[in-house]
């Protein structure tokens, strides 16, 4: 065997996507757009809330790009729906709308994300790919919108704002996992999104966070 050379490296398989948006000039383009890039494989497109959750149960996307205001069910409702369904799954809102009631309402129902629909096609995979990683992303309008007063418990999910909780009593990873029946690795990606989404640098601006907002 040649110096160097070792077991061939298997290349990543393609992040699977589901684009939802109730315009169809507009969801047939980010699904092209969204094709053509490395590392990204678009499994389906959806017009309406309803019609993501059920194709969703078909092709078992990595992420879905969903639309928060859609006639029927709303990107709300579905991402709630869809990650009791499939909770493997990320959701990364991709919308027009960046008023901060929407934010609050799409992060509480678990979505990773919240993007405004005017991203190059490039910066646009890359989010898909972090949050198939579970890397929380925000719009720079939007994080505007949060660090004008969003209430935080409207910021995270009910689990995340036990972790928090959880943080600020001073458990460790480890605890926490045990206390909520979760993996440590599970722990760590809540961990790193309650980060993410309240703007806090570590654990102990976390804490701080906690007690100053009423949480614990």
């Amino acid at each position: 065997m040649a110096a160097g050379s070792g077991t061939p490296q298997v290349p990543a398989p393609d992040v699977r996507v589901l684009v939802v948006d109730d315009q169809e000039l507009v969801r047939e383009g980010i699904a092209a757009l969204l094709g053509i890039q490395p590392g990204i494989a678009v499994v389906g497109s959806a017009r309406d809330g309803g019609e993501a959750v059920e194709l969703a149960q078909e092709c078992e996307p990595d992420v879905v790009l969903m639309d928060i205001r859609m006639p029927g069910m709303d990107g709300v409702a579905a991402t709630a729906l869809l990650l009791r369904r499939l909770p493997r799954c990320r959701v990364l809102m991709l919308t027009t709308f960046d008023d901060d009631e929407y934010v609050g309402r799409a992060l509480k129902a678990g979505a990773v994300g919240y993007l405004l629909k005017n991203l190059p096609a490039a910066e646009l995979a890359q989010a898909v790919r972090l949050a198939h990683a579970g890397v929380a992303q925000f719009d720079q309008t939007v994080l505007a919108a949060l660090a004008a007063g969003v209430p935080a418990p409207d910021l995270l999910t009910p689990r995340e704002t036990e972790v928090l909780r959880l943080i600020s009593a001073g458990a460790t990873n480890k605890e926490i996992a045990a206390r909520l029946y979760l993996s440590e690795g599970t722990v760590k990606n809540h961990i790193s999104r309650v980060l993410s989404r309240l703007g806090l640098r570590d654990r102990t601006q976390a804490a701080l966070y906690a007690r100053e907002n009423g949480l614990v």
